[in-house]
């Protein structure tokens, strides 16, 4: 289901003291342990929220210092943790029972309090802690936009430790309006392909290379599983360390490419970025962790960028984008004879494979409904040269035709 509410995160720094900090961390070490104990009490025989609350509540209350909401929060986690498992062994994958290491903890509206003079109260282990966000003086700055709009509302955040600070994660939502509800009818699609070597391809053939990306995480994956056989504290410290990095690294290139795929549309004056459909992504691409995860943050990412352009974002089936000639519609296994290019046996067009999969992506939009008797309205599917309607009629951009070639009959052989 589609969400009716805009979200937003705003990360801000805490300024807290020496006895704050003490807390603050035995707080975060309490949740981890309650949100393990969860999961050793549940595994293979409770899947659900309320089930593994009813069964691990009173636990985690009499082995661990946390209070009694986030007590009911971590088997929550738990709950969401043990899913995820249960999902990825239905699809055959390999999945041993969740760990908890990451040094991070949510508070909701009855752990935590925002002020009006830029501090926070946040629920610990002991007493409350009441310290300043690090808030920049500019009237104009992100997280002020949020603080002091009253259009949005604070919703659950997340505090993460990391290299001796503190960091408060804070989410705000707010109702969309009715045109972001529905994107208009008429209009221009971009669509865009996600894979490995090429993280994203635009219909309009912009390429975001994922072979940098790639290394890294396979680098990553190759220490993380020699830390994980050593076993020792110093390697779960050392796998803890090089885990933040690898994950801060992955968010800068993630936002950096969200940024680049809505730029293009605004480029294109597209009005609506069309993606295929993440849930069996796992399966087409048999991509690592790291990958899965970077197709959804990207999704999320270029959603909210998009949405404060008035550009909407949205999923299609992927079913036969990768073997269908976006020229001629002739879909056969053998119009890939490789992973990175595409050739039609039938009209003989060739193209990059990924820049074929995103035409097609953003065809499947533009043309979505016409077999109903709905209107559709007069899309136009976005291409580096021009735009094409779903009747296959072209218009060439203004700015010039030194690439028309790129999208036009003169590309087959």
């Amino acid at each position: 289901m589609v969400s009716d509410y805009v979200r937003r995160t705003a990360i801000t720094r805490l300024r807290v003291d020496a006895e704050q900090r003490a807390l603050l961390d035995e707080t975060i070490a309490e949740w981890k342990r309650g949100c393990q104990i969860a999961v050793d009490l549940a595994w293979g025989t409770y899947t659900t929220k309320h089930a593994i609350q009813s069964h691990a509540y009173d636990e985690i209350r009499s082995t661990t210092s946390l209070g009694s909401q986030h007590a009911i929060l971590a088997t929550h986690r738990a709950a969401e943790a043990i899913t995820g498992c249960v999902e990825r062994r239905q699809n055959g994958e390999c999945a041993r029972k969740p760990r908890f290491t990451a040094s991070t903890i949510p508070f909701d509206a009855r752990t935590m309090t925002l002020f009006d003079d830029g501090t926070v109260s946040l629920a610990t282990t002991d007493d409350r802690v009441r310290c300043p966000l690090a808030l920049s003086s500019s009237a104009d700055s992100y997280q002020r936009r949020f603080l002091e709009s009253n259009e949005w509302t604070v919703t659950e955040s997340t505090l993460s430790a990391r290299d001796g600070s503190f960091f408060l994660h804070i989410g705000f939502r707010r109702q969309k309006t009715d045109s972001e509800q529905s994107p208009p009818e008429d209009g221009t699609v971009l669509g865009v392909d996600l894979g490995i070597e090429n993280l994203a391809v635009t219909s309009t053939a912009f390429f975001a290379s994922g072979r940098k990306l790639a290394h890294r995480l396979r680098q990553f994956e190759k220490v993380r599983g020699g830390l994980q056989q050593t076993g020792t504290r110093s390697a779960h410290r050392t796998l803890v360390g090089l885990s933040g990095r690898a994950k801060r690294y992955l968010r800068d290139v993630l936002h950096r490419t969200s940024r680049a795929l809505v730029d293009e549309a605004l480029r294109y004056e597209c009005d609506v970025i069309a993606f295929e459909r993440l849930t069996h992504i796992r399966d087409r691409v048999d991509a690592p962790w790291g990958h899965l995860w970077a197709f959804r943050a990207i999704y999320e990412q270029v959603s909210y960028k998009a949405l404060s352009h008035g550009i909407a974002v949205r999923q299609v089936s992927p079913a036969y984008t990768s073997q269908r000639c976006s020229e001629c519609g002739d879909t056969t296994a053998k119009n890939r004879p490789s992973r990175n290019h595409f050739t039609c046996t039938r009209c003989g067009t060739g193209a990059n494979a990924d820049y074929n999969a995103a035409k097609n992506i953003g065809l499947r939009y533009v043309r979505r409904g016409q077999q109903s008797s709905r209107r559709t309205g007069t899309r136009r599917l976005a291409l580096k040269s021009g735009t094409v309607t779903p009747t296959g009629g072209f218009s060439a951009y203004s700015e010039g035709t030194s690439d028309e070639f790129t999208d036009k009959h003169e590309n087959r052989r």
